[in-house]
């Protein structure tokens, strides 16, 4: 197959085991790098610029993920379609799905940083931005979102590779643009020689800078090497993103994207009730929920993976392969994440006091949140195994819909049903009852089958675009935790 000749990986054939592990490897790798550049960032803002900009940058935060759960989805409908057009051996179908996904997604990027650079003020004051950090998130807010085009191009076409099976690539330029952005942050933020300190624009332009220099690197590779989506010649207008896959991108990508915002929506309501029970079990929430984040890397790394190969295999129709990809997901899933959780409970104390220092009656309400929730992550990971699978034949209202009821109505009923008897305990026990919910009705949905019956995305370059599917990764390596 000529896409796997130059760069691709073919993910219809082989052992299914091996090469399951290891396409999903660079992933959890990427994840990992850009949630540990965005804490080292952080330190760099708190330390060098003190509270008020550490404030500033995590307003202007929750503005950009909203606006990368929307963009990731369009990004994971376009993998869907190259890894089916793959899988089938349309490399020219592969290549105008990428075409219209980097098209709409540059046209996409230069109107939101317009609008955003416009409509910054606006933001920032319907977020009730303190008034003390209002001047500070302004200003980065405003360089990041000029930035936006070349950072949404640059997540767009890393999911694009991963459609082609190749996840080594992306990792290359994820390590790119971590070591020159760590590298750029103090520097730009302190000054360095003739380089004046910026401040809290110095921060944003570090990260803006880092994310250029990496999309150009990309760029450059993909002619370089001869990757299987490089456009040449009459391929160019493929950028011009046609009617049927737009369909796709939008009809598939909503729903996509409005699963990491229900996901986002759901931490925000637990840290709402968390507060309610004061500052100590706020703190120590915010030290369980920096671990916690770590967690679900395996959950969105294994789901990406197992979505693509999944797609692959669902272009090639190789059906009696689709079960077995599953079976390899959740025993990898189970495997890692169980690792992991043992690992944060058996070293709890050191890793708490990261983050709680020596407080001990916050180290022990932390460490009690850990016993009662921690392992729900291996049930919520195996629904992303399961989400995955499925919509790798176009299943995406369905995942959602099951989000919402368990995100927000069972740990809700949950939670108000069972504290007057367990109190804040009954918040830890509501994720494990919401994830324990979703394992079972994703589960129910998986077996009946339906999914399968879906039609198959039928090629970009005949008449409709009708199903795509879903890889389960984060925009900016770190999702608000679902719990």
């Amino acid at each position: 197959m000529e896409a796997q000749g130059r760069g691709g990986k073919d993910l219809t054939r082989g052992p299914i085991g091996s090469t399951l592990l290891l396409f999903a490897a660079p992933t959890l790798a990427s994840n990992i790098l850009q949630s540990l550049n965005g804490s080292i960032n952080a330190i760099w803002v708190g330390r060098f610029l003190g509270a008020q900009a550490l404030a500033a940058t995590a307003n202007a935060n929750i503005t950009m993920f909203l606006m990368f759960s929307v963009v990731f989805g369009f990004g994971m409908a376009s993998t869907v379609m190259i890894a089916q057009a793959v899988g089938r051996d349309d490399l020219d179908g592969a290549r105008r799905a990428f075409g219209s996904a980097v098209g709409f997604c540059t046209f996409l990027g230069i109107v939101v940083a317009m609008a955003g650079w416009i409509g910054a003020p606006a933001l920032l004051r319907l977020l009730a931005t303190p008034a003390e950090a209002f001047a500070m998130a302004l200003t980065y807010l405003r360089v990041i979102f000029i930035a936006m085009p070349a950072t949404l191009l640059s997540v767009m076409m890393m999911m694009g590779l991963r459609g082609t099976g190749d996840a080594r690539t992306p990792l290359i330029f994820m390590f790119v643009s971590v070591g020159v952005d760590l590298i750029l942050n103090p520097v730009l933020i302190l000054g360095f020689g003739p380089i004046p300190a910026l401040g809290i624009g110095g921060s944003a332009a570090g990260t803006a800078a880092a994310g250029l220099i990496s999309l150009i690197g990309l760029i450059l590779y993909i002619y370089a090497k001869d990757l299987p989506l490089r456009l040449r010649g009459r391929e160019f207008a493929y950028l011009r993103p046609a009617p049927e896959q737009m369909r796709v991108l939008l009809g598939k990508g909503l729903p996509m994207g409005l699963q990491m915002i229900v996901m986002s929506g759901s931490g925000l309501m637990m840290i709402g009730l968390v507060n309610r029970e004061g500052f100590l079990l706020t703190a120590a929430y915010g030290a369980a929920q920096q671990i916690w984040t770590y967690l679900q890397m395996p959950a969105m790394a294994m789901g990406a993976a197992v979505s693509a190969m999944a797609a692959q295999n669902v272009g090639a129709g190789r059906w009696d392969r689709i079960s077995r990809i599953t079976g390899y997901g959740l025993s990898y899933l189970l495997l890692i994440t169980g690792a992991m959780v043992a690992v944060i409970l058996l070293f709890h104390a050191p890793l708490l006091s990261l983050f709680l220092g020596s407080n001990a009656a916050a180290m022990e309400a932390a460490w009690n949140m850990q016993l009662l929730a921690s392992w729900s992550f291996m049930l919520f990971g195996c629904t992303m195994i399961l989400f995955g699978v499925m919509r790798a034949n176009g299943v995406v209202v369905k995942p959602l819909l099951i989000l919402i009821f368990t995100l927000f109505a069972v740990r809700l009923g949950f939670y108000h049903l069972g504290y007057p008897r367990l109190g804040e305990n009954a918040l830890w026990l509501s994720l494990p009852a919401g994830s324990g919910m979703a394992l079972l009705l994703a589960g129910v949905v998986y077996l009946q089958g339906g999914w399968r019956k879906a039609k198959l995305l039928i090629p970009v370059h005949e008449e409709e675009c009708r199903e795509s599917v879903h890889a389960e990764s984060e925009p900016a390596g770190r999702i608000a935790p679902a719990g």
